[in-house]
């Protein structure tokens, strides 16, 4: 058995929306397999506190307007890692060194992963300089 459609679904609303905050490393794993409590991990990094709270608020208002709501929501405090249950999606929002430590991608490496095509980052303005001879 693998991820229901709306597992799915929600997965990738989830995903648009971090993508949109500027999440980096955006994963998603099918753990349905080997989980009976839900049937996709989102796992994606932020790289400040302001940032992953940013990520946060904008999953929680994306499924929200897709009528989903969070049925538990951790790690608000500290903002290193905060988890979003959805039932059939649980997100991870991480900070980078958070992500490193707990290696949720290598934990889960055993699981496929779900094709994500988010929109692509836009590329930074890169300021020309100017050479003066002097």
């Amino acid at each position: 058995m693998s991820a229901s459609q709306t597992a799915i679904d929600l997965t990738d609303l989830a995903a648009r929306a971090a993508a949109d905050k500027l999440a980096d490393d955006i994963l998603a794993i099918d753990v349905s397999e080997r989980l009976a409590i839900t049937d996709v991990f989102l796992i994606l990094t932020g790289h400040s506190d302001r940032q992953v709270l940013a990520i946060r608020d904008a999953v929680e208002e994306r499924l929200l307007a897709a009528g989903v709501k969070a049925v538990r929501r951790e790690g608000d405090r500290e903002a290193r890692w905060i988890l979003l249950d959805f039932l059939d999606l649980v997100v991870h929002v991480q900070q980078a060194d958070t992500r490193r430590l707990f290696a949720l991608d290598r934990l889960w490496h055993d699981c496929p992963t779900l094709d994500l095509t988010l929109p692509q980052a836009p590329a930074a303005q890169v300021t020309p300089v100017v050479q003066v001879a002097v």
